[in-house]
């Protein structure tokens, strides 16, 4: 290191400190690449994060954004429904109630698909078994998954979970607006 370093005349003193400069340059530069790819891994990770989040609050309001009225999903299709009827009369109520339950249906089909593929492993699993009930026929309630997505959200927004003394009613498939 002694013949690094060579102050005993200006010519020497001068490559020195042009030495020193060049290794500090290229040890900034090195740092400078380094934390730019830490820096842009960490802002991917926080977009992918940001967008799972984001789908899963819409799921969540999807799935449970109604307290009231009716809490499960009705798969039936509109043919099922013709099958059913005994008269016409009966047929027009059903063909005109049909449309809002479709929309309803539609709407959970797409959040029940965005759960499976966004959720943890216990939220899979209850979007699963509500596809599963829709793709049998069997109405669906989402109040147990709706709860899990809530303490998921409330977890990853760093928010206090719900207080045990609150009774939180059950919540059921949001009430899709029918545009005229």
């Amino acid at each position: 290191m002694r013949g690094f370093l060579d102050f005993s005349s200006w010519s020497g003193l001068l490559t020195t400190l042009a030495s020193l400069l060049l290794v500090t340059l290229l040890m900034v530069g090195v740092r400078l690449v380094f934390m730019q790819t830490m820096q842009r891994r960490r802002e991917r990770e926080n977009r992918q994060i940001n967008e799972r989040l984001k789908t899963l609050i819409a799921a969540y309001k999807t799935l449970g954004g109604s307290f009231t009225g009716e809490l499960t999903v009705d798969p039936a299709h509109l043919r099922e429904l013709r099958e059913r009827a005994t008269s016409d009369e009966e047929l027009r109520a059903l063909t005109e109630a049909s449309e809002r339950r479709r929309r309803i249906r539609d709407a959970v089909e797409a959040a029940l698909s965005d759960v499976i593929l966004l959720g943890t492993e216990e939220q899979v699993r209850l979007a699963a078994r509500a596809a599963n009930d829709m793709v049998e026929g069997r109405s669906t309630r989402t109040a147990e998954l709706v709860a899990s997505l809530r303490g998921f959200i409330r977890q990853a927004l760093d928010l206090d979970p719900v207080p045990a003394d609150v009774v939180v009613p059950n919540q059921g498939p949001l009430r899709v607006a029918v545009g005229g």
